[in-house]
């Protein structure tokens, strides 16, 4: 089965296929690229599910009648900041979308923060969206706490600075093959994959 990934992240295409390849599902995750690219989506819908939506849809578009079309939205959930940075977390320090600058904006938006306040969750959400205006949606999550300084030079985005609960090193100390077992993406792929099994 080929599921075409509603985003221009390669990150999260690699993490994706990853997981699908280590749960021995044949599944071949196809890049945007190779339908001529991501359409531009203004996400807008205050939701992981409805800005999950409206990226799967605008690739759906583009896709010949019996593709399948995957989008992931995610983000991280601060205690401290009223579940904030949510569904902006990929724009934390503007809309440029630089992980960078989102990192090092949250590191210092939480440095006087004391530890007991330091609660966050990872959440995702996986819709596909196929022939016929099917829809289905899966979603994870992975509870934590932030750590005060980012360590670790695995993973993307906020992995170095995120402790995912029962573990005291960061995603990104973690390395992948720890997160892929543990992650919110992960969760929800684990639920999509018993849907595609269900379809064989």
């Amino acid at each position: 089965m080929k599921l075409y990934l509603a985003s221009g992240n390669a990150h999260k295409a690699a993490e994706l296929q990853g997981l699908a390849t280590a749960g021995g599902l044949n599944v071949e995750i196809v890049s945007a690229r190779a339908v001529g690219g991501m359409p531009e989506v203004v996400e807008d819908t205050g939701t992981f599910v409805g800005n999950a939506r409206k990226k799967a849809l605008a690739l759906r578009a583009k896709l010949p009648a019996d593709a399948w079309a995957l989008a992931d939205d995610s983000g991280l959930c601060v205690d401290a900041l009223g579940g904030g940075p949510g569904v902006e977390s990929a724009y934390f320090a503007g809309p440029q979308g630089d992980g960078a600058a989102n990192l090092a904006k949250l590191v210092g938006v939480m440095r006087e923060v004391p530890e007991g306040r330091r609660g966050a969750k990872f959440v995702c959400v996986l819709l596909v969206c196929g022939p016929g205006g099917e829809e289905k949606i899966f979603e994870g999550e992975s509870a934590g706490r932030l750590a005060h300084e980012p360590k670790g030079g695995a993973g993307f985005g906020y992995d170095p600075l995120f402790v995912p609960e029962g573990h005291e090193h960061s995603f990104a100390q973690l390395g992948d093959a720890v997160k892929a077992g543990i992650s919110h993406r992960a969760r929800a792929w684990a639920r999509l994959a018993e849907w595609v099994r269900g379809r064989a």
